[in-house]
Formats: structure tokens, sequence, C-alpha cells
């Protein structure tokens, strides 16, 4: 590790993660679905649907020529991307498939031990399931019938739907394409590639690469921060990895003017130079979205304080349901609840709130109302309605 002590600034550093996460520059160009979905490392998954699901926004975030259908086609047909667990349900590039032979058996052994899986199908009621979708093809959860047995609970599920999660998660089932938002379940091995699925990565060396390949990603960060990215490695063996990984030391500025301490990737001083200010065009962001994430890095280095409330009681909530914010150039400026009515055609604005000391003049109004029709286009409703310049 080299013990560099390198200083960099907070402009310097939002600089260097809007970057890494697509979002320095506009989002145009030719469409590198793949790439995009590379660059990030993973992309959330996610069903609700307000103006559009979590994935599909944050694409659509980092190139305003995606569409929905588009990545249905990379999932199904070219199989360029596979569906797993991370710190949540997620979409990751195929080629990470060897790596994530771990997170299978991490998966596995997790999930066979819970308490909340002991009531699935037993191993027998399991191949059952498999041999169907062997001899029938991709199969929904709608294609099984088992009941819950006793008191329903919420999040109560029935034996067969913990079956196939409890398959999927150890790698045995693959999502093998969608229907709206419909997962529909395969035998591993015909969506898996055979060369990478039979490929066998040592653990250390799968730590290893997943540990850079995190902080890659986050350019800086601390200990926690780099094994929350994957969620497949955990906090012991990323501090066994950073005593014997090609690091720097640096300490990274805070929105609040503190200083603090930070692992960074053994070029940092070549990215700062390479890196420029981010474009200021205005886009408004998902909850879900990768520099949303991390809530309190997201404090820590914008000083923008989000909180998801879809869980909340509707009383206890400080903004609203499903409310996005707003990025202009390296400053969050406001937040805006939005929803889309795909019957009627609308995009409805249905609160704005300005961030303290933004001064939201007619000319940014003008940058959210144009960021608001390319959202309306990206959902297909022609017109905006609750926001004026």
């Amino acid at each position: 590790m080299h013990p560099d002590g390198l200083r960099i600034d907070n402009r310097t550093a939002r600089h260097l993660w809007l970057s890494a996460q697509g979002l320095a520059t506009p989002p145009t160009g030719p469409l590198d679905l793949a790439g995009i979905v590379r660059k990030l490392g993973y992309v959330q998954l996610d069903s609700i649907q307000v103006v559009a699901r979590a994935h599909h926004h944050i694409l659509w975030s980092r190139n305003a020529k995606y569409r929905e259908p588009m990545y249905d086609r990379l999932l199904a047909q070219d199989r360029a991307v596979f569906e797993h667990f991370t710190h949540d349900a997620s979409i990751l590039l195929m080629e990470f498939l060897p790596l994530w032979r771990r997170q299978f058996r991490r998966k596995r052994e997790k999930i066979g031990a819970a308490s909340w899986y002991s009531t699935m199908l037993d191993a027998a009621g399991r191949e059952a399931i498999k041999a169907r979708i062997a001899a029938e093809g991709p199969l929904s959860t709608a294609a099984f019938d088992t009941k819950i047995a006793g008191l329903k609970q919420m999040w109560s599920r029935p034996p067969h739907k913990l079956a196939l999660d409890f398959m999927w998660y150890s790698g045995e089932l693959a999502t093998s394409h969608r229907v709206g938002f419909t997962k529909f379940y395969d035998l591993g091995e015909r969506v898996y590639p055979a060369d990478l699925w039979q490929q066998d990565i040592p653990d250390a060396q799968a730590v290893d690469r997943l540990c850079m390949a995190a902080l890659d990603r986050l350019v800086f960060a601390n200990p926690g921060e780099i094994q929350r990215f994957w969620d497949a490695v955990d906090r012991r063996e990323v501090t066994d990895w950073t005593a014997r990984a090609d690091l720097c030391m640096v300490e990274i500025q805070a929105a609040t003017g503190e200083w603090l301490p930070a692992l960074a990737p053994a070029d940092i001083e070549a990215r700062i130079a390479a890196t420029t200010p981010p474009t200021s065009r205005l886009r408004i962001l998902n909850p879900f979205d990768p520099v949303i994430r991390d809530r309190a890095r997201l404090a820590r280095l914008f000083g923008f304080d989000y909180r998801v409330e879809m869980f909340v009681p509707a009383a206890k909530r400080i903004w609203g349901y499903y409310v996005f914010p707003i990025l202009e150039g390296h400053r969050f400026t406001g937040r805006i609840e939005v929803k889309a009515d795909r019957k009627a055609g609308t995009l409805n604005v249905l609160n704005f709130w300005p961030e303290p000391g933004i001064d939201w003049s007619v000319r940014r109004r003008g940058r959210l109302a144009a960021e608001l029709d390319r959202m309306a286009r990206f959902v297909g409703t022609p017109q905006v309605t609750g926001w004026a310049t």
C-alpha cells in the first residue's frame, strides 16, 4: 500500500465520482448498453413503476436513446447480462459470472440456514420443479400452485415461491426473461454460457478481483463502502485484501470541509488529471441510482440529505412516496415528485422542493422543464402537467 496521503478536495471528489458513474457527460451519443452496465458494475432492479422502473430509469439517465425493450433483448436474446443479488436484485454483466460463483455458494449457505426458508419445498419438491422447467421451458411462479400453511403474515410466501427463490439464489435456476416485470426461471445451465460457468476461480483471487472492481468504480472508498458495493465479500475479506493490494491512502474532503481517510487505486493521480468538470445538464435521477443508493456517501460528498420513503407510513414522510433527486453539474439542486399516467398520456409533477441556497431562476426552471419533456418522451406520456417556467 502506498503511504501517499494524497488530499482530494471536495469538488474534485465529486467530479471523480460522477465521472465513474457515467453522469459527467451528457447522456447522448451512440448507445452501448452492455458498456453502461460494465461501467456501473451492476444496475439495481426494482418493481415500482411510478414513472419507470429503477433499472430502466438508471440506464436512460446514462443515455437518453435507451428504451425499455432494449433490456429484454440484452437479457433474453443476447445473454449479455444476468440477474442476481448484490445488495439487492441487480443486473450484472455476464462476463462477471465466473467471479459470481462464490456469491451463488454464499447465498445458498445463508438462505439454506435461514428460518425464513424452512417452509420451502424439500429437495424432492425442488427437483420436481426443475424437471418441469427442463421439459416445458422457462416458467414463472404462476405455473405452480402451493399454499401457505398456517397463519399468513405480510411477507409470507408459498413453498414453491421460496423454492424458486432458493434455486435462483444458488444458481440452479436463472432468469430467462421477463414479461413486464414477471420473472421466468430456466435451468442455470441453459442460461449461463458453459465457458463462463465452468471457470473455476480460486476464492482468494475472486475476492481480490471483486474488491478491486468495486474500488475501480467507487474511485475512492473506505473498507465498508468496498464491502457493500457488491455485498459479495465480507468485511474481514476486505480488510485482508486492503493489507496486500496495491492501493493509495488518500484523504477526501467532505461537503462539510472535514478531511476523511479513504483508499484509492494506484493510478488515482492519473484519474484526477484526466477528470474534467461534469456537464451542467440537469438530470432527474432515480432513488435507486448508484450515486444515490449509498445515502451516507451521498450526504458526505454532496451535503444532500436523502431518504427513500416508499415504505415509510404516509404521515411520517418528510417528502413523499417516490421523490426524485435533481442533479445539476456537481450539485444536487432540488427534488421532485413526479408520476406518470400512461393511460392518460401525462407526466404529472406533484411536488417540487428546491435545495436551500439554490436560486431557481427562470433559466434553471426551464432546464427542469426540458428534462421533464425528455422523461415524458422516454415513458411515452406526451404531456407534462404541473410545471411551468
